[in-house]
């Protein structure tokens, strides 16, 4: 169990209204994942059906509450009115782990709607993990914060991503969200060595693992890398993640897929490789039991 979630070590899907009714079946044809994982900005009403099909799910699974709209990273700290939806919403269900992105959205009253890139510098450093602290304090719980997918990278970085991150964790006494997608978006984007991202990264500051799809874009001598979450899981993204849980152990893992949302099955054969990931590593770790002669 990590210090920075109580989600089970099992797999998870990313919960959409397409999936509510077959989540919820009990009959014994029933697909079940492991937990799940929603947008809070989609159940921020006070009511309403979302928010009563929410409430219901919450009964039977953990939740993860994974934020895209606190604005971490904007000067000015997380967006206050966020916040306080977030908080109430969490209260109200409870979730297994509170999470957000290594990124900014709103500058002054601009709302932008994406979740933009940060340079990695000691004064981005102090803006953020102050701003993770606020949001922790009024939470009263340790968050997550997730890697992000880069398109570019910053002329006056002064460390490396994983260097970032560690800081942060250190600085603010959060935990990560490890997105191997991410990873490899990331990697193809600015010409990095994805297996040595992933090793880079300190396994004990892992609440939670992300899978997801993305898309290439050909541009005759360079392919762009979209994370569109949608499409099924890429065989580097498999092949990392099966690395990393090797290192590290199994960890909460989830499959995101937010754009051309599948069949619930379609998605729950995603849900079914990372199982059988984490299940192969969980049987090694298990010590062999031998018969006495």
């Amino acid at each position: 169990m990590s210090e920075f979630t109580t989600l089970p070590l099992s797999v998870g899907i990313g919960l959409k209204p397409q999936h509510y009714s077959e989540v919820l079946r009990e009959d014994g044809d029933a697909r079940r994942p492991g937990w799940v994982e929603v947008h809070p900005q989609n159940y921020f009403a006070d009511g309403g059906p979302p928010l009563r099909w929410l409430t219901a799910i919450s009964e039977q699974y953990a939740i993860s509450m994974h934020s895209t709209g606190l604005s971490l990273g904007s000067a000015s700290g997380p967006v206050e009115s966020e916040l306080n939806s977030f908080a109430k919403l969490a209260a109200r269900i409870t979730p297994a782990a509170v999470s957000d992105h290594l990124s900014w959205s709103m500058t002054g009253k601009e709302n932008f709607p994406d979740l933009l890139p940060l340079p990695y510098t000691l004064e981005t450093l102090d803006i953020f993990a102050r701003s993770v602290e606020i949001v922790q304090e009024r939470l009263g719980r340790p968050m997550l914060v997730e890697n992000p997918s880069r398109y570019l990278a910053f002329s006056y970085d002064q460390m490396d991503e994983a260097e970032f991150l560690e800081r942060l964790c250190a600085k603010a006494g959060c935990g990560l969200i490890f997105d191997i997608n991410n990873v490899v978006v990331s990697a193809n984007n600015c010409g990095l060595d994805p297996v040595a991202m992933v090793d880079a990264v300190d396994p004990a500051l892992v609440g939670e693992v992300h899978l997801a799809g993305h898309a290439s874009e050909d541009h005759g001598d360079f392919t762009l890398h979209i994370d569109d979450h949608g499409s099924e899981v890429d065989d580097e993204t498999w092949s990392l993640y099966a690395h990393f849980i090797r290192s590290a152990g199994p960890k909460p893992t989830l499959i995101e897929w937010d754009t051309d949302i599948p069949d619930y099955d379609v998605l729950m054969d995603e849900h079914d490789k990372a199982l059988a990931i984490l299940d192969d590593v969980s049987a090694q770790d298990r010590p062999k039991v031998t018969e006495n002669a």
